[in-house]
């Protein structure tokens, strides 16, 4: 029997909103002949770049970047179809003797393809529209309580608030006739084969915050304002995962004549920062990280870490 090849290397960096990430891989990728990969469920929609913090022409142009604004935001990116997509470009980037670099902060996106998912039956399109009219038209709590009664355990873990959240509890149990924490509790399926060193940026809750306010004013001063003004005439559904882009909604409701825009930029910030800090607790609960960076980056940190990818690499 043919013994199989070792797994090909691979990074991850991962870490909440406005740490650096972006920064880093492209840093790390131009060092190693590397490819950026996308691990963001908002960067990859081609709507809203600014809010997204899609890595700009500049950078893209430094390095290969994949996976960065190629669906359309009518459409939902699964964890299972990002995986299946980065996996297609980790692929491609071995072949062409390349680093695979996924970088981001949706934290399920990421350990789907580390670790596998459960393995959850494919919805059909027409159970998942009815379950989302269903929502819609009940609203949020309404269609809760519906679900806590034919599913106690999913509806005790499910904020009222989080749509996405509770039409897929209630389009799996329509669909295969168990509860998603059923499947959850299944053995994952479907990692990478990869040999992976995960760096996690978790800088001081003081430095990301002022980091997250900082960034929101860079986007505010290319055009933020005006790519939601461009975007809201699209008319989306509500429940569409990047009409939840930070930032988005607050100025949104100043366009409206809701807020005035220093209200609605400080109210952008907030949200930030509360995303940020839900992603870091995520984070250093769920991903085992090869290499948890708190300090600030600097020169010698970075030797540090290249230090530590060249020690990967050469590990068979």
């Amino acid at each position: 029997m043919t013994p199989r090849p070792p797994p090909k290397p691979a990074i991850v960096i991962a870490g909440p909103t406005a740490s650096g990430k972006s920064g880093l891989a492209l840093t790390i990728a131009r060092e190693f002949d590397g490819v950026v990969i996308n691990a963001d469920s908002m960067q990859v929609y081609d709507a809203l770049p600014l809010l997204t913090a899609r890595p700009g022409p500049a950078d893209m142009a430094q390095a290969p970047h994949r996976l960065y604004g190629i669906l359309p935001p009518s459409e939902i990116c699964s964890a299972a179809r990002w995986r299946d997509l980065a996996a297609a470009e980790m692929d491609a980037a071995w072949a062409a003797g390349k680093l695979p670099v996924l970088t981001g902060g949706t934290g399920l996106y990421l350990r789907t393809a580390m670790e596998g998912i459960s393995p959850v039956p494919e919805i059909p399109d027409a159970i998942r529209a009815q379950a989302r009219a269903r929502l819609a038209e009940m609203g949020n709590q309404a269609f809760h309580n519906l679900l806590a009664k034919r599913d106690p355990e999913m509806a005790e873990r499910l904020d009222p608030g989080n749509s996405q959240r509770l039409s897929r509890a209630w389009e799996v149990l329509e669909a295969t006739g168990r509860s998603l924490a059923e499947w959850q509790a299944e053995p994952r399926e479907g990692a990478v084969a990869a040999r992976w060193l995960t760096l996690v940026l978790a800088p001081a809750r003081p430095r990301l915050y002022a980091q997250c306010d900082a960034r929101f004013r860079v986007m505010m001063a290319a055009g933020a304002l005006d790519e939601v003004r461009a975007f809201e005439p699209l008319r989306l559904a509500p429940d569409l995962p990047i009409g939840k882009a930070l930032g988005r909604r607050e100025l949104a409701r100043h366009l409206a004549g809701e807020l005035d825009l220093e209200s609605a930029v400080a109210a952008a910030q907030q949200a930030t920062r509360n995303y940020a800090k839900r992603q870091a607790t995520w984070f250093r609960h769920q991903i085992d990280a090869s290499i948890a960076v708190s300090e600030q980056l600097s020169e010698s940190l970075i030797a540090t870490i290249f230090l530590k990818i060249r020690q990967h690499l050469l590990t068979a």
